[in-house]
């Protein structure tokens, strides 16, 4: 809010000095706080900047939903306070300036003219309120933002399905208007952050959250998930149709972490499922995605030099034991955990076997570095590898798919590959020359190639990879799928000793809305106001009642 306040501030101090300077005093007697003539464009970039700045990297991604989907693992820690910073950011840094937009547009007289970004604001807050949704379930939202310009402190508490149907008509009404291709529109320009002001990226955009969605209706409604992909498919422009149309965040003055918050509480380890799984398929994102551990270079010089013998689980045969992971039970009584704080002693040297995740992947200035931080809010991997499960389930049958779901299925994996590629070539990280080819090898592994064999479970497996960064999202798609299930040929799901919780708790408003949240807790079967994690864990969200146990897929 930055940006919003000091343009405030600044115009403010400009009226009253014009002000000051005129003899007529009578046409100066207004309220010297309100700004009638606010530039809408920098209202939008406050939003769309809030939309990186209030990721969820450390308290949520790292230490909680990315360790229960189980891509990296970590000491545990309790669920705080801290979590859920979604559902604040909403209604504090991204939904004012979009409600805000939309008013200083309706006064305007050429408010025609305007009618591509009006169209734009409702993107971005259904991008965000997909999140918020996604770990609370009912939330304020037809009924919100309405206390500055309408009195209502008490707004309603909106049902999934209701937000959920909601956006898609805010979606399609939005691409109504931008495949209208109207004249003399403004254009945000480099205050779009994302897209500079291109109608066709943001019409792109409309359509994969509407995929998002189809995605989370499966559940509760498969008919409509259908119904909305066949929809997706049949619009003229469709969702994004490659990398460049990605909703890509780049900020070279934007450092996500301190010096050591990568860090924070604990280092974050491999998991020995998906290392295992991607050296065996020849994974080319392993070295994006984890560090190598200490047995690099003659290392075996060493070790018989000093008459040392690794456990029985390090391979010296292995042409990647550089790369280890550890059980996803951070506590389990195991023959790797104690591996996990202690080396192995060697001469001089400490020897660590278990390998971190890439820290400067995440944390482009780790360590006095000066990486550029790149971020894909949304990817064209992803929109692929949907596609990929909604044909293979059947969804398409009598619609234009565009392709097989082995098709979308390959682009996927091959856009997934170089995105995060092109994100480790900007931070400075560890990267991979020639990945294509790499890819093309990748995807004829018998544990990759959609040949007809547990299709579904490996087009899952994809969609967690790409997910790596988005803790969100990974953990959407693990509760909604099951996936990855226990005791799995391909990928298996580890058992976890602690109760994982499937959603967030929304706090009591006070007296002002407590009627509406209550009657909102109790129609979704929540307890009000409690916060064990055993209540969040049995007590599911309207898109999650009917999904799998995790590690239960079928």
């Amino acid at each position: 809010m930055k940006k919003n306040i000091l343009y405030i501030i600044l115009a403010t101090l400009t009226s009253l000095f014009s002000a000051s300077c005129t003899k007529d005093f009578s046409s100066t007697n207004v309220d010297p706080t309100i700004v009638s003539n606010v530039d809408v464009k920098f209202l939008f970039t406050t939003s769309l900047e809030n939309l990186q700045h209030n990721r969820e990297w450390v308290w949520e991604d790292l230490e909680q939903l990315l360790r229960y989907s189980q891509l990296l693992t970590s000491d545990p820690y309790e669920l705080s306070g801290n979590v859920n910073i979604r559902y604040g950011a909403f209604y504090s840094a991204i939904l004012p300036n979009l409600f805000e937009m939309r008013r200083v547009i309706d006064g305007k007289a050429d408010k025609d003219n305007f009618q591509n970004i009006y169209a734009a604001t409702y993107i971005v807050q259904v991008f965000q309120g997909l999140k918020v949704t996604d770990m609370n379930g009912s939330i304020p939202y037809t009924e919100a933002n309405m206390g500055r310009n309408s009195g209502k402190y008490n707004p309603v508490y909106d049902t999934q399905k209701v937000l959920f149907d909601t956006w898609l008509k805010e979606l399609n009404n939005s691409i109504s208007v931008f495949e209208k291709n109207l004249a003399n529109q403004q254009s945000f320009g480099n205050n779009d952050i994302f897209y500079q002001g291109d109608w066709t990226k943001w019409t792109k955009l409309a359509n994969s959250l509407k995929l998002r969605i189809a995605a989370r209706y499966q559940n509760p409604d498969q008919t409509t998930a259908a119904s909305i992909f066949k929809e997706v498919m049949a619009d003229a422009v469709g969702p994004m149709s490659s990398v460049a149309d990605q909703m890509t965040y780049s900020n070279t003055n934007y450092i996500p972490f301190g010096p050591t918050e990568i860090d924070y509480r604990s280092r974050r380890y491999a998991v020995e499922t998906v290392i295992d799984f991607m050296k065996s398929a020849g994974d080319p994102r392993l070295p994006i995605y984890y560090d190598k551990n200490s047995l690099v270079g003659d290392f075996q010089s060493n070790l018989t030099a000093n008459n040392v013998t690794l456990p029985s689980w390090c391979n010296l045969n292995d042409p990647l034991i550089m790369y280890q992971g550890g059980p996803a039970d951070f506590g389990a009584n195991g023959a790797k955990n104690p591996y996990f704080a202690n080396g192995v002693k060697v001469g001089s040297s400490n020897y660590f076997l278990i390998s971190t995740i890439n820290r400067r992947f995440f944390q482009p200035h780790l360590d006095g570095a000066n990486g550029l931080y790149i971020d894909v809010l949304m990817s064209y991997a992803e929109v692929c590898l949907q596609i990929a499960e909604f044909i293979q389930k059947g969804y398409g049958t009598g619609a234009n798919t565009k392709g097989t779901a082995a098709d979308w299925y390959n682009k996927g994996v091959h856009a997934s590959a170089t995105t995060m590629n092109n994100i480790a070539v900007a931070a400075g990280s560890t990267t991979v020359s020639n990945i294509d080819p790499l890819v093309d090898t990748y995807l004829s592994n018998a544990l990759v190639k959609l040949d007809g064999n547990n299709n579904l479970e490996k087009i899952y497996i994809q969609q967690l990879f790409n997910f790596y960064r988005q803790g969100n999202e990974a953990f959407t798609l693990i509760r909604r799928t099951g996936y990855p299930k226990f005791n799995s040929t391909l990928l298996a799901r580890e058992t976890m000793s602690e109760t994982i919780p499937r959603r967030y708790w929304l706090t009591d408003p006070g007296e002002v809305n407590r009627a509406n949240y209550t009657a909102a807790m109790t129609e979704e079967g929540f307890t009000p106001n409690d916060r064990s994690i055993e209540k969040l864990s049995s007590e599911r969200i309207w898109f999650d009642k009917n999904s799998p146990a995790f590690g239960q897929g079928n």
